[in-house]
């Protein structure tokens, strides 16, 4: 296999073969000549965010959406459609940056519909619960 090695200014083409080198040429090393700077294409316009679930999904006149104070994956939903629910009470668990958050009740109320499921990946925002 051929080499080129600079050393001390000097580069040496060598050719080594089965643990021998050979020296093939001796040089003067200079300075590679300055690289056209690439032409580059303007930036694409940023594709658009994925939406989450539609908004018609959820019923807001219905009542008090609970969002998610954070992205992250929903690790439990501790109640269901129609339950009683009060003020404090772990509505679901929601795992960001590999911490559980608790998403509590902040009133006491029925709920109305539950927006998420176990397993589902929500944006901060997003609504969970609504309460009524």
């Amino acid at each position: 296999m051929k080499y080129k090695v600079t050393l001390n200014g000097k580069t040496y083409e060598v050719e080594v073969e089965a643990g021998k080198a050979v020296l093939l040429d001796e040089y003067e090393a200079c300075a590679p000549a300055p690289a056209a700077a690439p032409v580059t294409a303007a930036p694409a316009a940023p594709a658009p965010a994925s939406a989450p679930a539609p908004a018609a999904s959820v019923n807001l006149a219905d009542g008090e959406p609970v969002n998610s104070p954070m992205p992250g994956n929903i690790l439990s939903v501790n109640i269901k459609q129609g339950d009683k629910v009060k003020a404090g009470q772990v509505l679901a668990v929601l795992e960001a940056m590999k911490m559980e958050t608790e998403i509590p009740a902040p009133k006491d109320g029925t709920v109305v519909q539950v927006v998420t499921s176990k397993g589902a990946v929500v944006e901060t925002g997003s609504p969970l619960v609504v309460l009524a």
